[in-house]
């Protein structure tokens, strides 16, 4: 699969990540087999949390797969830790716990990245820069990244941390798309004007901090999937006209749109489909016009100024 540098480090990272979030819906045998065509696919990237299925992904994660050192080398892997119930943690302490949970049960000795899950109002970030430099230094943890900060957030980490922030994971759909929007929309007086995260898109891309989309076939928090949806039939009418056009699904297509910005981002899907996993890595090599890509843009209910 076509790759990218994750930030500005030399790991070399494929445009498409494989999200685990429910990978504890499927059964052993089948979470196996979807892991192994993912890696057959080139989709080698696989993204974790602590708190998902309570550490029960990324335990069925480890075992499925039956993880050796062999198998541990032909992976990158990324978690994330800082969510506790009612409450976000960035503490030394937690950071340093959940990393080990994580490490034991995706029975590997290091994650590639760690990213800081969601902001935590009180965080210390001194504190942080203790837990990387121990995380960094022991070789537990080699790349490390955030996930849904702002950049003034990012900037107050970056003054203590002796890291790069690698990557951000933010929100971002074909409806859902505000951080391209309201870039659009400047000196304007319209909804889509509102800068809701700081110019974040404009950030990661002066900082070369890679996005990564999360719920990339979403429309608001959770609220249901975009595609086929009888709520967005102009949007559906011209994507499934462009993926007619290309010779492959919606969902390619869907996935090859956030591909054609040039922040070079980086979707992580949520299927736990075979079929749909193969449609989302061939948007990897579906290069959308630019035509086509403000089409779908005016279709998901954008007017142009």
């Amino acid at each position: 699969m076509r790759t990218i540098p994750l930030g500005k480090s030399d790991l070399q990272v494929p445009v498409i990540a494989v999200g685990c979030m429910r990978i504890q819906k499927l059964d052993q045998a089948s979470a196996e087999k979807f892991i192994k065509t993912a890696l057959d696919l080139g989709a080698n990237f696989f993204d974790h949390a602590d708190v998902y299925g309570n550490g029960a992904c990324e335990a069925l994660f480890a075992k499925a797969i039956g993880m050796t050192p062999a198998l541990r080398e032909q992976m990158i892997l990324q978690s994330k830790v800082g969510i506790r119930t009612n409450m976000f943690d960035f503490s030394k302490e937690h950071i340093l716990e959940g990393v080990n949970g994580s490490l034991n049960r995706l029975q590997t000795d290091y994650l590639d990245i760690l990213l800081l899950h969601r902001p935590d109002a009180l965080v210390e970030p001194e504190d942080v820069a203790e837990a990387f430099d121990i995380l960094h230094s022991s070789g537990k943890v080699r790349y490390f990244g955030v996930s849904n900060q702002k950049p003034m957030q990012i900037e107050l980490l970056r003054k203590y941390l002796h890291q790069e922030i690698q990557c951000n994971q933010l929100q971002l759909s074909i409806p859902h798309s505000q951080m391209i929007s309201n870039g659009i929309y400047v000196n304007m007086e319209n909804e889509g004007a509102i800068d809701r995260d700081g110019s974040i898109l404009d950030y990661c891309r002066l900082n070369q901090i890679t996005i990564q989309p999360w719920s990339p076939f979403q429309y608001g928090f959770f609220e249901g999937v975009f595609l086929d949806n009888p709520k967005f039939p102009e949007l559906n009418k011209v994507i499934n006209r462009i993926a007619a056009a290309h010779g492959v699904s919606n969902t390619t297509i869907a996935l090859a749109w956030l591909l054609r910005h040039p922040a070079k981002m980086q979707p992580v899907t949520g299927t736990m489909n075979i079929n749909r996993l193969k449609d989302c890595v061939k948007a990897a090599d579906d290069f959308l016009s630019r035509e086509e890509w403000y089409e779908i843009f005016v279709a998901a209910g954008n007017k142009l100024p």
